[in-house]
């Protein structure tokens, strides 16, 4: 058994955990408790403010689940996405969106690599600095993905820094993004949601708040009874909405949701050469039937290269999918923020300084 140099104070590091059977990597600095679950997905499955004790990952009803344990009651692969999500954190690639075929290999929602196990160890660990690399190798698509996690000693700035690589000897589509989604008990009405201008539409069937196919600016958009809706606010759950939008040209790539109530947010900064597209995924209390019946009050505000499945963008014909040379690798950084804040965000620069309003 491996026996590490444990602190108590500074930046810690282990991998030693188990949760439900499952492998955890926890890293901690003075503010911060990052839980990773190696092996379903290398998801962060929990994300703590220790000075307010917020959790700022969401979870979903049910929770983490060792699926080893149970038997799908359906081949479906949108419920067995579904049946495993636990909410929180995951890197989605190669693929992301509703199932669908790629390269003559059926792909359940979004992508295999959530469901299976991550190779997971220590590469960094001082009171100063604590890092952990995950690793996959998909089975379906032909790509090795890695996951660098890092914390630093002070800083409320969880680093993560993603590498795609194309194992196979032809051309390989990819469709690579951060699902980030935050829900109760940080997440409420009283919140606020801060971005960079961008402009947004909303795809046809994307739920029953917004207007459908409709197109504009941040942060207003246009509601299904032609009024305005100022996006930059969250209904209340008891308004039973749910909708999808996607938000492209972002001017810089940052957000942030501040809860003025706690005096805490959270915010995200990505590079926008990359990832093109934010997903705005809202479930205020809509949602009925599988899998939510109405009972969860959640966003998923999620940087994406591309559209789901990689389609065209409304009246284009191009797909929106990255194409990779046969061993080509690219890598991109996203860095996670806590602030303190009653007031909102007024940037967020790309490695982590949030400027508040």
């Amino acid at each position: 058994m491996h026996y590490q140099d444990e602190r108590t104070t500074g930046c810690r590091i282990s991998d030693s955990w188990t949760y439900r059977g499952l492998k955890m990597v926890v890293l901690e600095n003075e503010l911060l408790r990052v839980s990773i679950v190696a092996d379903k997905g290398a998801d962060v499955f929990e994300l703590v403010h220790k000075k307010t004790d917020t959790e700022f990952m969401w979870r979903t009803p049910w929770s983490i689940r060792n699926q080893e344990l149970s038997t799908p009651p359906t081949g479906d692969g949108d419920n067995i996405w579904h049946d495993a999500y636990i909410g929180g954190w995951q890197t989605i690639a190669p693929t992301g969106g509703s199932p669908t075929t790629y390269a003559n290999a059926d792909i359940g929602q979004h992508t295999e690599a959530t469901l299976m196990p991550w190779d997971a160890v220590i590469v960094e660990d001082t009171s100063q600095r604590v890092s952990a690399k995950f690793s996959v190798r998909t089975v379906r698509t032909p790509f090795w993905i890695e996951k660098v996690v890092t914390l630093t000693s002070g800083s409320p700035v969880v680093t993560i820094t993603d590498t795609l690589t194309n194992q196979a000897e032809e051309d390989a589509e990819a469709q690579w993004g951060q699902h980030v989604a935050l829900g109760e008990p940080f997440l409420t009405a009283n919140c606020r949601l801060d971005m960079a201008q961008a402009e947004h539409f909303v795809p046809a069937g994307g739920g029953n708040r917004l207007q459908d196919d409709h197109e504009g600016s941040w942060p207003t958009a246009l509601g299904e009874d032609g009024e305005n809706v100022d996006m930059s606010k969250f209904p209340p759950k008891s308004d039973r909405v749910q909708d999808y939008s996607v938000f492209k040209n972002q001017q810089e790539g940052w957000y942030a949701v501040t809860n003025p109530e706690r005096g805490v947010g959270f915010g995200l900064a990505y590079p926008v050469e990359t990832f093109k597209y934010l997903w705005y995924w809202q479930v205020f209390g809509g949602g009925y039937g599988y899998p939510w019946y109405g009972r969860t009050y959640n966003v998923g505000l999620e940087p994406f290269t591309s559209l789901p499945n990689g389609l065209p963008e409304p009246e284009s014909e191009q797909r929106t999918s990255m194409v990779f040379k046969p061993g080509e690798s690219r890598s991109a950084t996203v860095r996670a923020v806590v602030f303190e804040s009653t007031s909102g965000v007024s940037r967020i620069s790309p490695d982590g300084e949030v400027t508040v309003l």
